[in-house]
């Protein structure tokens, strides 16, 4: 069992470095000096290509060289800063960001209120760089290519990849790198966790341990890194904290994003897609129901929306029960690999084939938040984007003393979004939970 999470652990935590480097002299200024930061912000998400963190300072007169940390320093962008922090529970983070934006809050005559917008490098070196050239093979091995490559953002952070199964041939034509890989993301499929032609569809996301290229079934396959339990009893140091968990929450908001003509419009329990191949003229329409390939599917609960949907809104017969429709051109003989008898022989197979894939991963990426909920729990530093927590709440009932965990809402959640609030009187973390399906399954129990 992990250390547990108190709620004495939202006391002020250890704010160790932030070291800002000028640009034009090479020297260093620490900004907890004189002035002192009175808010540190830190950000993770899998929606998001880059860690962020934002830190407000009270900028002195006197911070360097009798002048400010803005104009003596100076402060004008790109600046290399260097933050190391801990939580109470001796948990450090250590990261390198970039000034990406300057926010003056306030001004007098000796001294203001500045915030700082840091970014990842790569996040920012990433509007420099054109990809040029061609990609073969699996789409892993692409975006590995492109992260890594001192030609193209050579970033030599940790990178952790799942590997894919089917394999992609592309010119991006002057697309950005991040742009290329999560165009990728969409036309992946996963060799550990998704089968073809039921699942795909990944994430490509930065936490502080480095970048993840993750499928969405991936994530839900993990083990619960943490569980959390919320309930109205104070955790007395933790001896009030129920056997099995580690975190009491302190506040609990749960969001439904089950709108079903949104859903249906997004086409997330059914989407059609029809191709044509202009090398022989072949048309086809393609239809999978998500309710047909739940069992294959890694699941955060234990049932799809589309399961619980009003017999009044399905549709029996052929090509009948969709909600949205795509197009597509199957790309027949287009940029085969090999030697030139080898492409000639290659001649006749589709570069993508979008039967077992384009379908399957517009469904997933809009059932993945199908249901959301915000909490907040004392600071927790070890805690990441896109790992996978256990998260109960009771069930509201008249009885105030109910203990009874929801068994609807209550199993598996991905954090979708993670920030970490540090100021002199307080530490806490917010956690933006999501998960693609309800109920929980019997070995959550």
């Amino acid at each position: 069992m992990a250390n547990k999470i108190i709620s004495k652990f939202a006391e002020p935590s250890f704010i160790k470095q932030i070291d800002i480097l000028s640009n034009e002299t090479g020297e260093t200024l620490s900004l907890l000096g004189k002035g002192g930061v009175s808010q540190l912000l830190y950000y993770e998400s899998i929606l998001y290509d880059s860690v962020k963190s934002k830190v407000t300072f009270a900028d002195s007169g006197n911070a360097i060289n009798n002048k400010t940390a803005l104009d003596g320093l100076p402060i004008c962008g790109s600046e290399k800063v260097s933050l190391k922090f801990a939580d109470n529970n001796n948990v450090e983070l250590k990261l390198t960001l970039y000034v990406n934006k300057i926010n003056p809050l306030y001004d007098d005559s000796t001294k203001s209120l500045v915030q700082l917008e840091l970014e990842s490098k790569e996040f920012v070196l990433n509007d420099k760089i054109r990809l040029n050239q061609r990609f073969d093979g699996l789409p892993s091995d692409t975006i590995n290519d492109i992260f890594t490559n001192p030609v193209f953002l050579g970033s030599d952070k940790t990178f952790d990849i799942e590997p894919t199964q089917n394999t992609v041939s592309c010119i991006p034509g002057q697309w950005k790198p991040m742009y290329t890989i999560n165009w990728l993301c969409k036309w992946s499929v996963s060799a550990e966790h998704q089968k073809l032609g039921d699942s795909a569809g990944y994430l490509f996301f930065e936490t502080s341990e480095g970048y993840k290229f993750k499928s969405i079934d991936g994530l839900f396959a993990q083990t619960p890194k943490k569980k959390i339990i919320f309930n109205n009893t104070p955790d007395s140091r933790g001896e009030n904290i129920p056997a099995g968990y580690d975190i009491k929450a302190l506040e609990y908001e749960k969001d439904n994003r089950v709108n079903i003509q949104k859903k249906f419009e997004m086409g997330a329990y059914s989407t059609r897609t029809i191709v044509f191949d202009p090398f022989n003229c072949y048309y086809e329409i393609i239809n999978p129901i998500a309710e047909n390939t739940k069992d294959s599917l890694k699941t955060g609960g234990k049932d799809l929306p589309s399961r619980r949907i009003n017999k009044e809104f399905i549709r029996e017969g052929y090509n009948k029960e969709f909600s949205r429709t795509q197009y597509m051109l199957i790309d027949t003989g287009t940029l085969p690999t090999g030697d030139t008898k080898q492409q000639i022989q290659k001649s006749k197979e589709p570069n993508f084939d979008p039967k077992r894939i384009l379908n399957q991963s517009s469904m997933r990426y809009n059932q993945l938040f199908a249901f959301t909920c915000t909490i907040l729990i004392p600071g927790d530093f070890s805690l990441h984007a896109g790992d996978l927590v256990k998260f109960d709440a009771p069930e509201l009932q008249t009885d105030t003393k109910n203990d009874a965990i929801n068994q609807q809402s209550g199993g598996l959640y991905i954090i979708s979004d993670l920030c970490h609030y540090i100021t002199p009187k307080e530490t806490f973390t917010k956690l933006v939970l999501a998960r693609d399906s309800s109920g929980r399954k019997n070995s959550q129990s």
